[in-house]
């Protein structure tokens, strides 16, 4: 199982990398022909135009490759075809700075949006980036269309509007000196909700004694004007209708009032549309119910300000209409009483740069809410562009107020934005490929909203420079058979072969194919390749980056040895199954380096004089030195002091270095041990030292020092100091040893007294009795002389004669 793991990683590792090879390399990948089509596949592909740089075997797509790729392999630079893309700006007029009270400018004269033309010429896969500022001026004109629904409902809400005009322009003429204010109204489709009614009814639709007008679809009833008092007089006129169902047909009216500019008389300036009502809305599809079912074409029909086509043509949808708003550059304000909120909530989700506000019952707060809707759409700027080109892509990035950035579609917007303030994104345009003919586009940019916009015109980098020098029927291209360009040729239709020298009728005949065998015994182009025209195409690789090459594809450059897992060790190039080394490099895996100063120690000395440098490593020759310049001396003298204060300072938190410990001692692994014994021994695979040292205190502390086969410094310490007792007990000691031998002398003392005063006793009453004795030695009654006298019982006679 252990042997598994390594093994599984590794693959793995190797499929990693030859699969980030093979998507990496793109341009190998992508088989180009010309360089025309190199330059396509990514802006990091390059053709290599020099007519000497394919070897034996490669294909003519060969040259398309990675830059630095060409480069390693001896294309100059200036060889290299690489065209980049540009930018310039035809018109890069700026930001108006205006105050309210300057003097009047027209609308045209004020610039929002800078800038206002570009042309970007686009290479493949390159992005082209431009920054764009958006300023939003000050005391800007604003064009305010007052749309009304004036089904009965809405009786009472109308005698407050007919006021509104006047009131509304003194309001307003606190945002800007240029307003201008019209009306219009809208009922429903007449063939709708009366198919069965009677034609009295149509004319007057209302129950009872109420007077009210025919129903209608639509009617302009005042053009966009500065007189306030007009729009009074005129709305002042107007007179309730009434309709069957509860939905209205409001979105007739928007769709008219969106497209018919020169009835409405729109501005290039701030356009707001005003929609009031109480009541739902019909769309697309709801026509069939009364027997239309022709979809809406999103044209004018106004004829004496009325829409005369509300019978022939359908609801618009939402999409149309949104669609239809947002190139008129109308901003929608749904004034919607309580009821309707959430309807018109969803609606206003749908509708890029529109609010929703709560409609009083009888419209008495629409001044407020017209104030307050338009400065919050105002304060949102949101950027939109025309569609694009196939193939081409766009993204934004945003820079507001106060530091606030984003990107994807919040980098579209910005928010909170006052009068006066100036935010910039910066917007990029890429090209994924060439569209077809290579024609230019024009795209559009512009915030939703606003009349100004970015015009970009879009050219296409298609091919190469050198393609417009090429050669038509180059004799170099075997007798005239393709046009010479970019260092190669382009075949005429039905040649084939690098100098088009075969007719697509001939790659297959034997004798050809002989020309592809390195002898008899071997396959065709070594089984590495195609035989076409009797040379040698080699075949490619799942990995881009391998190739087979040679006259028979019998070379490669994969194939050589490897160190590291890397080709060649990373430092040289495989060419024939042999690794080319860079320079200081050597060996047959280029693993070993020539470079010396990998081995020089602090005193300049190669392996500190106790080695040799091999590879750019040091072999210590020197048993007792180690480490990768021969520096290390686990035991040699002097090594226990030179670590003490650092290893007191780790291991128990005092010593000379506790306060730079941190910083000074970091140098080597600490391990802690219980005892002694558990301290490293001899013995093991590199040397180590053992310590004894002392602290302030007199205590001992033990420790071993080595440096381990990967070259760190290991320290194995014992976790607790050998001290001696304490210097706070020492004279409790001396104390009591010195009571001891007081009370030892007193003892001693008080035993002799107590001996000389009983032999002084003793000696006197010797003395007494001496005195007091009755006899003495010569009268003594027991006195018995020592002196005793024998005699020899035969002293004196004579012998007896034998």
């Amino acid at each position: 199982m252990d042997l598994k793991l390594p093994l599984i990683s590794t693959l793995l590792a190797v499929i990693c990398y030859s699969s980030a090879q093979q998507e990496g390399n793109e341009c190998i990948k992508a088989n180009a022909k010309s360089c025309g089509e190199c330059i396509q596949v990514g802006a990091k592909c390059g053709w290599c135009t020099d007519p000497e740089f394919l070897k034996q075997g490669e294909a003519t797509s060969t040259r398309c490759d990675e830059l630095e790729s060409l480069r390693k392999r001896g294309c100059s630079g200036a060889k290299v075809e690489n065209p980049r893309g540009s930018q310039q700006a035809l018109q890069n007029k700026t930001v108006t700075n205006r105050n309210k009270g300057a003097k009047k400018l027209r609308p045209e004269d004020i610039t929002q949006i800078q800038p206002q033309k570009l042309t970007l010429s686009l290479r493949s896969g390159e992005p082209q980036s431009f920054n764009l500022k958006f300023k939003r001026a000050e005391d800007y004109p604003i064009d305010l269309y007052y749309l009304m629904d004036l089904s009965y409902s809405m009786k009472d809400d109308l005698e407050n509007v007919k006021n509104l005009g006047t009131q509304l322009m003194l309001e307003m003429s606190k945002i800007t000196s240029d307003f201008r204010i019209g009306f219009g109204s809208f009922v429903e489709k007449t063939v709708m909700p009366y198919i069965s009614t009677t034609p009295a009814k149509l004319l007057n639709p209302c129950t009872g004694d109420q007077n009210c007008t025919s129903p209608f679809s639509y009617k302009n009833v005042l053009k966009l004007t500065s007189n306030g008092q007009e729009f009074n007089t005129l709305v002042g006129r107007q007179q309730i209708s009434g309709n069957l169902d509860s939905p209205e047909g409001g979105f007739d009216a928007i769709m008219q009032v969106a497209v018919c500019g020169e009835h409405i008389g729109w501005r290039n300036v701030t356009r707001l549309l005003v929609f009031s009502t109480d009541a739902g809305f019909h769309f697309a599809g709801d026509g069939k119910l009364g027997g239309i079912v022709l979809p809406n074409d999103g044209k004018c029909h106004l004829e004496n300000n009325m829409y005369t086509m509300s019978h022939y043509y359908d609801y618009p949808s939402i999409a149309h209409l949104v669609q239809k708003l947002s190139d008129n550059n109308i901003q929608t304000i749904f004034a919607i009483t309580e009821e309707f909120q959430p309807v018109y909530k969803e609606l206003k989700n749908l509708i890029p740069k529109s609010a929703v506000g709560t409609l009083s019952a009888n419209s008495s707060n629409v001044i407020n809410l017209i104030i307050d809707a338009y400065n919050s759409l105002s304060s949102e700027v949101i950027l939109e562009n025309s569609k694009l080109a196939e193939g081409v892509t766009i993204a934004y990035q945003s820079r507001c107020k106060n530091g606030v950035t984003g990107e994807g579609e919040m980098g579209r917007k910005c928010s909170n934005i006052s009068i006066g303030d100036e935010v910039s994104f910066t917007i990029s345009i890429t090209a994924k490929q060439c569209p077809k003919m290579g024609k230019p586009e024009t795209i559009k940019i512009k915030p939703l909203g606003f009349t100004e916009e970015v015009e970009i015109a879009l050219n296409f980098i298609c091919e190469c420079d050198c393609h417009k020098k090429g050669t038509e029927n180059s004799e170099i291209c075997h007798k005239g058979n393709g046009t010479y360009e970019c260092g190669a040729c382009r075949c005429n239709e039905g040649r084939i072969g690098r100098h088009c020298e075969c007719s697509t009728n001939e790659v297959t005949s034997e004798d050809l194919d002989k020309n592809c065998r390195k002898d008899n015994g071997t396959d065709i182009c070594s089984n590495n390749g195609d035989c076409v025209c009797g040379t040698c195409e080699c075949k490619k690789r799942e990995n881009p980056e391998e190739r087979y090459s040679g006259k028979f594809c019998d070379c490669d450059n994969f194939n050589c040895d490897r160190s590291n897992n890397k080709l060649c060790g990373g430092h040289g190039r495989c060419e024939c199954r042999v690794c080319i080394c860079d320079a200081n490099w050597t060996g047959s895996a280029c693993d070993c380096s020539l470079d010396t100063t990998t081995c020089l120690a602090s005193n300049k000395q190669i392996c500190n004089g106790r080695g040799t440098c091999e590879c750019g490593t040091c072999k210590c020759t020197d048993p007792k030195f180690q480490g990768p310049t021969c520096e290390i001396c686990p035991t040699c003298p002097g090594v226990c002091a030179e670590h003490k204060e650092c290893v007191q300072c780790r291991a128990f938190g005092t010593g000379e270095k506790k306060e730079t410990c941190e910083r000074d001692c970091s140098y080597f692994n600490l391990i802690k041990v219980k005892d002694r014994d558990k301290l490293p021994q001899p013995g093991q695979a590199f040397p180590l030292m053992h310590c004894k040292e002392r602290d302030a205190n007199d205590c001992w502390f033990y420790y071993t020092y080595a440096v381990n086969n990967n070259t760190e410094k290991e320290v194995h310490v014992v976790e607790t100091l050998d001290c001696p007792a304490g210097p706070d007990i020492i004279p409790i000691v001396a104390g009591v040893v010195a009571g001891i031998v007081l009370i030892g002398l007193a003892l001693l003392l008080i035993w002799k007294l107590l001996m000389i005063i009983h032999d002084r006793r003793e000696f006197a009453k010797f003395e007494k009795e001496k005195m007091n004795a009755k006899w003495d030695t010569q009268d003594n009654p027991i006195y018995k002389s020592p002196i005793n006298k024998f005699q020899n019982p035969i002293y004196g006679r004579k012998a007896a004669v034998l």
